[in-house]
């Protein structure tokens, strides 16, 4: 059931890739009318690589709410082609069309509440539908599937700006650290965190990658290790617990993590994990830095403490390896988010440059350059 009620609708599997090709996390297939979002579902890696079609707005819904896909930037374009297949409900005329919009806009914001990217998407297909003209259904439909698909080139274009700003800052470097998975199965082509180590690897740079498994759902055992793994990037994978023995040991001479939303003075709000993370850099003298696109920067908030955390379902830790692992009846708290305070982040990596240091002014000077609609508290 979801949180409204009714049923929930999961795309089907609709085909099998073989992990050694180069295929999107998301791609829409067909026209504006009649075409479907496919998306890789992230659950099943990596043992199996399995395609999924979603051709309806509760099948979005669920493969955010599921994490079938994940990653703030990819959930904003799933959730951008998801509004595409709600509005196409009624298409009878361009006023069904925007309220079929707006109850697809309403369910998607309750998908998950801490990745702004969401609410961005949203906000910016509801704003393509306002300054329509468009006389015909068809003719508005088209205008929001063409947005949608601007939303999905502008962060192709995105991460491959941020890994070249941000791999300036490894060079020389041996090791880095990273946690949870910001790559290409984050976004819709390149990543952002990891965009930073696929360039640097490109350049020539030869670097040891040591990605935390990221409890409770391994994101970075099971995707981040299996991205760089495909590009021949050397990886070591480790408990979350490890990473302080790890840096005490002089293996990683940097932390670079993705970022799911951050506040106008740099707070960052990233999977669970990460603020402790910061801590032990600064205990080591080690650069913590963050990558994300000017779309994870909600301008409307001062602060981390304005960021609602997202706390999942307990099953997730009772019953991760599929067998009870918790005594029945023992509480369980799953926060899926941590928020790191601004000032133990050394730069935050963007698609218009390096913010160093990281403040409410040099913040406010970064998006200032963006002309994109204004983010909104969940």
């Amino acid at each position: 059931m979801s949180e409204r009620g009714d049923s929930v609708e999961i795309a089907p599997e609709v085909a099998r890739f073989d992990p050694r090709d180069a295929v999107p996390t998301l791609a829409w297939i067909g026209g504006p009318l009649d075409g479907r979002l496919r998306l890789i579902d992230q659950t099943r890696l990596p043992a199996d690589c399995v395609l999924i079609d979603c051709t309806t707005v509760g099948q979005v819904w669920e493969a955010i709410r599921s994490l079938r896909v994940r990653g703030a930037p990819a959930i904003g374009i799933a959730a951008a082609y998801g509004c595409v297949l709600g509005a196409r409900v009624r298409p009878t005329s361009p006023d069904a069309v925007r309220e079929a919009l707006h109850t697809a806009v309403e369910r998607l914001r309750t998908a998950r509440p801490t990745a702004v990217n969401l609410f961005w998407a949203l906000e910016r297909i509801g704003q393509a539908a306002d300054r329509s003209h468009a006389r015909t259904a068809e003719a508005l439909l088209t205008e929001l599937h063409t947005e949608a698909t601007a939303i999905e080139s502008e962060d192709r274009r995105t991460c491959r700006a941020i890994g070249a700003y941000g791999a300036t800052l490894l060079r020389g470097l041996r090791g880095v650290l990273t946690h949870c998975n910001a790559g290409g199965l984050a976004t819709a082509d390149y990543g952002t965190a990891l965009a930073v180590l696929f360039t640097a690897h490109e350049q020539g740079q030869a670097l040891q990658v040591y990605a935390d498994e990221t409890r409770p759902l391994l994101q970075g055992a099971r995707l981040t290790a299996w991205e760089l793994q495909r590009r021949g990037i050397p990886v070591t994978v480790i408990c979350d617990s490890m990473a302080a023995h790890v840096m005490r040991q002089g293996w990683v001479q940097a932390v670079i993590v993705g970022a799911d939303r951050i506040a106008a003075n740099g707070d960052t709000a990233n999977k669970i994990g990460t603020y402790g993370l910061a801590l032990l850099a600064r205990a080591h003298s080690i650069p913590f830095y963050v990558a994300a696109p000017t779309s994870t920067f909600d301008p409307t908030i001062a602060d981390g403490s304005q960021i609602l955390i997202e706390c999942r379902d307990p099953a997730e830790i009772t019953h991760g390896s599929g067998r009870p692992t918790v005594p029945k009846g023992v509480s369980v708290y799953n926060p899926a988010f941590d928020v790191t305070p601004a000032d133990l982040i050394d730069a935050i990596i963007t698609e218009r440059g390096i913010i160093q240091p990281v403040n409410y002014d040099q913040i406010a000077r970064t998006l200032r350059e963006s002309t994109r609609p204004q983010a909104h508290q969940a």
